[in-house]
């Protein structure tokens, strides 16, 4: 989250037994496949069951929805605002909306500039300039950016406010994954933190989910969160997760149209939430000038997404069709960070250059199984009357993001699971030669 000040601020391969093998392309002629076909696979982290991702459900409710919401850097009105739109629909007996809301001195002064962190049960009012929701606890002034203290809310929220389904919203910057120049530049995650000059990273999200006994729907109210890189990483303790490819405006999600309906229908299962979640956001959008995206990916098909991109990545090697490669990575929609491109759209370009059937096979299977199984809803929007959007249509992103720059990968990048499990980085460098 978001674009506007973001910008301001920053200008299983072909075979599973492949990813055992960590096939380094970049070996050429020296590749034996039979060698490493023979090699002993391990065993891939599986995407979880539907029973799985909610140890701690219980008590009457139907949905407990905890937003994390750290304001404690320059996005702290809309933080304010986002919690008024809450409050315009407030908890009920069925669906608990519980944030947990950070800010500090410097940004906004509004609602009496309060300081710290606190715990919130979000009450129904009209009152749209200042939050009146009961403080449940009062943290004073913890720290935003360290994963820790999204376990701690996780549990707490969970034990206090149990029910039979979760969500998890996570609000502030996000970015995705990328090594870029600018204040956000140490490793990229989620919930920057202005005072500690902490945040959380990508693998640490995992760790988030995993310790809180999973959540049924993971929300990122944060720019750039939609990626294979993020989603394989968290996909074992969640069923569905809802993100942009693209920096978000300002504003994010409008909490008033998004909760209104689970609060009206509060029995709808995970997908739905999801679909309404995304719906809510592009609804939103639609009406403005502003380019956008926003969808949601089912956890349960991302371990084939990854053994269809190897797959695809592999065709192209063999092929040694680099040229097909660099124009669709060259050319694909991209986004704030350009090494971000739309896995779909990287595809379909390589198809429309490539000579060899395989490739083509290899890449429509790809690009059926991302709007079949895979992607369960993508909106999006180009920008009116923009010369960024003319040249980048952001309508033919189709909801999933990919990291896939013209140099080599950094090391950082390989401490990712989808790196282990993949040989994505190594694909992205054979193609950087």
């Amino acid at each position: 989250m978001k674009r506007k000040i973001l910008l301001s601020a920053v200008a299983t391969l072909f075979s599973a037994s492949l990813v055992s093998a960590q096939v380094d392309f970049d070996k050429g002629g020296s590749f034996n496949l039979q060698e490493a076909l023979s090699v002993a696979a391990p065993v891939v982290p599986a995407a979880p069951k539907a029973e799985s991702v909610n140890k701690t459900a219980g008590g009457t409710a139907e949905w407990t929805i905890m937003v994390f919401l750290n304001g404690k850097n320059n996005l702290e009105k809309y933080g304010l605002k986002d919690f008024n739109e809450m409050e315009q629909v407030g908890s009920t007996g069925k669906v608990n909306i519980v944030v947990e809301m950070g800010r500090m001195d410097g940004y906004d002064t509004s609602d009496g500039n309060w300081t710290g962190v606190r715990r919130y049960l979000v009450k129904k009012d009209s009152d749209t300039s200042k939050v009146t929701s009961p403080v449940v606890q009062d943290l004073g002034m913890i720290d935003m950016g360290d994963y820790n203290s999204v376990i701690a809310f996780g549990k707490w929220a969970k034990e206090k406010y149990p029910a039979k389904k979760y969500m998890l919203i996570l609000w502030n910057h996000g970015a995705g994954w990328l090594k870029a120049m600018g204040p956000l530049s140490a490793s990229k995650g989620i919930s920057y933190d202005d005072q500690s000059g902490n945040h959380i990273n990508t693998p640490q999200m995992a760790t988030i989910l995993k310790e809180i006994g999973g959540v049924n729907v993971l929300g990122s109210d944060a720019c750039l969160m939609q990626m294979a890189e993020v989603d394989y990483e968290v996909k074992p303790y969640v069923e569905y997760i809802v993100g942009s490819e693209e920096t978000e405006p300002g504003d994010g999600y409008t909490y008033n149209t998004f909760l209104s309906p689970v609060v009206s229908n509060p029995t709808m299962n995970p997908e739905t939430l999801a679909k309404t979640a995304v719906n809510a956001y592009s609804d939103h959008y639609e009406s403005q000038d502003g380019g956008y995206t926003q969808s949601y990916v089912k956890a349960s098909a991302i371990p084939q997404l990854l053994k269809l991109t190897n797959d695809f990545a592999y065709a192209i090697t063999q092929a040694n069709d680099s040229v097909a490669a660099k124009y669709g990575r060259d050319n694909a929609v991209k986004f704030a960070y350009a090494e971000n491109k739309d896995l779909y759209h990287f595809t379909q370009l390589v198809l429309e250059k490539t000579n060899s059937a395989d490739v083509k096979a290899k890449g429509q299977a790809l690009m059926n199984f991302i709007t079949g199984d895979l992607v369960g809803l993508s909106r999006s929007k180009d920008e009116a009357g923009s010369y960024w959007s003319e040249a980048n249509p952001l309508s033919k992103a189709k909801g999933i993001a990919i990291y896939i720059p013209s140099t080599k990968v950094p090391d950082s990048y390989k401490e990712m699971q989808w790196a282990t499990y993949s040989n994505w980085d190594e694909f992205v460098d054979w193609l950087a030669k």
